[in-house]
C-alpha cells in the first residue's frame, strides 16, 4: 500500500496539536467526537464550541499580565471583544463571562448592548469602544448611553466633524477616543487608511477643540488598527511607534489622556503548521510603549485591545460530505461537496483565505491531489489551496462511507459577510448549526441552534 493520508501528516507536522487528534479512526476536534455529531445532525453542520472562546480570551489576558509583571509596566489592560466579528448572543454571552469589554462597530449594535444590560449580562461600568464612521443613528444611540449612566462608553472620533454631534446631544461629562489614519502597507493600493483623522491634525484639533472642555468632554484614548494585523515586521512597528510618540507628545498638554488601543489583529491558526509567538510579540509592544513613555517622562498608558478573530475564530467548524469525484482531465480531480464554499465560507472566495482543512475519516486510505468545488454553479465555488501549501492532499474515495470534510477555525466574519437566514447564491440553503458546551463535568453537551434553511423561508423573502 501507498503511504496513507495519516502519513502524511505524520511526515509534514507534529501532530495530533493542541484541539485536533485522530481517535479510533476518526478526527476530534477540542475533544468532540465528530463522527458522533455527523451521525446526529447529517452534513453539511455547522459547529460552534464555545469553551475555546473562554480559552483563548484567557490566554490573552494571561499573556499580557506576564508582559506587564516582565517589564514591571504601570498601565491596565483591558480585553475588548470586536462585536463585528460575530454578533451571535452565544458568543457575546460566552465571551463576557471572562471579565471582558466590548467594541461596536455601528447603530445597531448599541441595540445589542442594550439587550445585554436588560439581561444583566453587562452592568454600566463597562467599556465600550464605539469605532467607525458614524451617521446619526449611531451617534444618538451612543449619546443615549452615556446620558443614562454608561460612563465608559468611548465614543473613537473617525473623522473632526463627529465631535459636533456629541457636543450637541450628550448632556453630561463624557470621554472621547482618537483613532489615528494609520499608513497602508506598501502592497495597499491606497497610501493612507479611510479611518481616523491624520496623525498631524491630531494635536492642533485637540488644542483647537478639545482643550477647552474638560467640563464637557475629556480625551482619553488614541486609537489605532492595521489591516494586516499584529506582525513581526518593520512596518508594525514603525506604525505601533507613530501612536507611541503621539501620545508622548499629547501626554504633556492633556493629562486627561491615558489609554493606548492598539484594535485587533492576532491571526488563528489556519494551517497545522502555525507557528506565531504571541508571547514574544506581546512582550515587545508592551516594552516599546514603557521604553518611549520613560524615555519621554510621561506616564505609561491603559493598554486596550479588540480581539475579533482570535476570540471567536478558532471556535467553530464547517464540515461536509464529498457528494463525488470528476475527473475533467488528466491532471484535476475534483470532490465535489454537498454545500458551496461562496455562502459558507465567503472569505475563501472574497478574499481568498484559507481555513485549516482535515478529512473526518479515512485516515488509513491513500491521498491523491484535489480540487474541492462546491454546488452552485459558479465557476469560483472552489478551494484548490492550503495555507502551508498551494495544493490539496485528502483520501481517496475508497469503500462504502462518504468522506467527510472538516474546515476549521471558521468563527469569525462568516455569517456576517454572507448573511444570516437570507437568500443565498443559487438557493443554496444555510446548514444546520450545533453549538456545543460542556458541563460542569467536562462532558459534551450539543444542541441544534438552527436547522437547515428552508425553501419556504427563502421564497417567503422572495415575495412568493
Amino acid at each position: 500500500m501507498d503511504n496513507s493520508y495519516n502519513d502524511l501528516v505524520q511526515q509534514t507536522f507534529n501532530f495530533p496539536q493542541e484541539g485536533f487528534e485522530v481517535k479510533d479512526g476518526f478526527l476530534q476536534f477540542n475533544g468532540i467526537e465528530l463522527k458522533a455529531l455527523i451521525d446526529k445532525y447529517g452534513t453539511p453542520l455547522k459547529l460552534s464550541y464555545l469553551p475555546k472562546i473562554g480559552k483563548q480570551i484567557i490566554k490573552a489576558q494571561t499573556m499580557f499580565a506576564n508582559a506587564f509583571k516582565k517589564h514591571r509596566y504601570e498601565g491596565e489592560y483591558f480585553y475588548c471583544y470586536c462585536t463585528k466579528s460575530s454578533h451571535f448572543s452565544y458568543v457575546v454571552e460566552e465571551a463576557l463571562k471572562q471579565n471582558i469589554h466590548l467594541e461596536t462597530s455601528y447603530a445597531y449594535d448599541l441595540e445589542i448592548i442594550k439587550k445585554l444590560y436588560a439581561k444583566k449580562k453587562i452592568n454600566k461600568d463597562i467599556f465600550i469602544i464605539c469605532n467607525g464612521f458614524k451617521q446619526k443613528p449611531y451617534t444618538r444611540r451612543i449619546a443615549n448611553l452615556i446620558n443614562t449612566g454608561f460612563k465608559n462608553v468611548i465614543p473613537i472620533l473617525d473623522n473632526k466633524e463627529e465631535l459636533k454631534e456629541y457636543a450637541k446631544s450628550v448632556k453630561v461629562p463624557f470621554k472621547l477616543g482618537i483613532r489615528v489614519a494609520a499608513e497602508e502597507e506598501p502592497t495597499f493600493p491606497f497610501y493612507t487608511s479611510r479611518l481616523g483623522i491624520r496623525a498631524k491634525d491630531i494635536l492642533e484639533f485637540y488644542v483647537d477643540r478639545i482643550e477647552g472642555y474638560e467640563n464637557k468632554f475629556q480625551l482619553k484614548m488614541l486609537h489605532i488598527f492595521l489591516n494586516k494585523g499584529i506582525k513581526d515586521d518593520i512596518y508594525y512597528w514603525s506604525e505601533l511607534n507613530k501612536i507611541i510618540n503621539l501620545y508622548c507628545q499629547l501626554k504633556k498638554i492633556c493629562p486627561e489622556l491615558d489609554s493606548i488601543n492598539i484594535g485587533g489583529g492576532f491571526p488563528i491558526k489556519h494551517s497545522l503548521g502555525f507557528d506565531y509567538d504571541y508571547q514574544f510579540m506581546i512582550n515587545e509592544i508592551v516594552r516599546n510603549i514603557k521604553v518611549a513613555c520613560k524615555r519621554t517622562k510621561v506616564p505609561m498608558p491603559n493598554i486596550f485591545t479588540e480581539f475579533g478573530s482570535y476570540t471567536v475564530g478558532e471556535s467553530m467548524a464547517h464540515i461536509y460530505s464529498v457528494l463525488d469525484q470528476k475527473s475533467q482531465n488528466e491532471r484535476e480531480i475534483w470532490y465535489m461537496i454537498d454545500s458551496s464554499f461562496i455562502t459558507t465560507l465567503p472569505d475563501t472566495w472574497g478574499i481568498g483565505e484559507r481555513f485549516l482543512l482535515l478529512p473526518i475519516n479515512k485516515w488509513e486510505q491513500d491521498y491523491q491531489r484535489v480540487v474541492l468545488g462546491g454546488i452552485t454553479c459558479d465557476s469560483h465555488d472552489y478551494y484548490d489551496s492550503e495555507e502551508h501549501i498551494n495544493e490539496v492532499f485528502l483520501p481517496k474515495l475508497a469503500g462504502e462511507n462518504p468522506l467527510y470534510l472538516g474546515f476549521f477555525h471558521t468563527g469569525a466574519y462568516q455569517d456576517q459577510i454572507s448573511g444570516y437566514g437570507g437568500i443565498k447564491h443559487c438557493m443554496i440553503p444555510s446548514p444546520k448549526h450545533v453549538i456545543v458546551t460542556q458541563d460542569k463535568n467536562g462532558k459534551m453537551i450539543d444542541t441544534l441552534y438552527a436547522k437547515e434553511q428552508t425553501a419556504q423561508s427563502m421564497l417567503k423573502i422572495l415575495g412568493y
